[in-house]
Parts: C-alpha cells; structure tokens; sequence
C-alpha cells in the first residue's frame, strides 16, 4: 500500500524547473542526505544539484536562428545616391497619389522616410 502511494507521487510529481525552492530543498533533503546546505541554496543550485543526483543531464535547446527577409546583398549607397533615390521617390509618390494607390503611396512614403533616417545615420 505505501508502496502503491509513493508511486502515484512519483508519477504527479511536478518538473524540477517548474517545482518552488521549498519544494526542491524538501526533495533534496529526502534524495540527498548527505548534502549539506540545502536552507541556504538558490534556486538555481538546488536544480544543479538534483539534477546531478539524479543523473539528468542539463541540457538547454539550440536557439533557433532568424532567417533575416532579404532579397539579395544591399547596395551600400553614397549619401548623394541615397538623396537622389528620395528625389525619385518622391515623384513616384505624386504620380501614384493622382492614380490614388493608397498601399503603394505608403510604401514609398515609408521608403523615403528609411532613406532619410539612413542619411542622417551616414553624416
């Protein structure tokens, strides 16, 4: 019966990462009694130290790398080149004002305002 009881607790027992500092000293306590120093240890120690006694192996998981959106390599522009790609730009935003583009108006707006910032950036 006792032995029916401690294997349901075994089977519920929470994560060590997800279990409080009261919990994982308690545990350390019964698992580990010739530890000493358990009331005065962090967290993080505690987690250390169960793990080991345990025989788990702390193993974080690879972050996963952005895939960054680009099209190609940039052009590095000259600010005279950067100045005059507003300019371009800019007559292209007047021209899709009068065919009353409202998406395309907005990403050329955002396109100069970019180009500005980069400007001020490179002086």
């Amino acid at each position: 019966m006792a032995e029916e009881v401690k294997n349901d607790e075994q089977q519920t027992e929470k994560p060590l990462d997800k279990m409080t500092v009261v919990e994982l000293r308690e545990a350390a306590k019964e698992e580990i009694p010739d530890i000493k120093g358990v009331t005065g240890m962090k967290k993080d120690e505690l987690l250390a130290a169960l793990k080991e006694a345990r025989g788990i192996k702390d193993e974080t998981p690879a972050k996963k790398k952005k895939k960054k959106k680009t099209a190609g390599p940039r052009k590095v522009m000259t600010v005279k080149e950067m100045k005059q790609e507003i300019v371009r730009l800019r007559g292209e935003k007047v021209a899709t004002g009068k065919e009353g583009d409202k998406k395309k108006n907005e990403i050329i707006r955002r396109r100069i305002n970019r180009l500005k910032k980069m400007t001020r950036k490179v002086a």
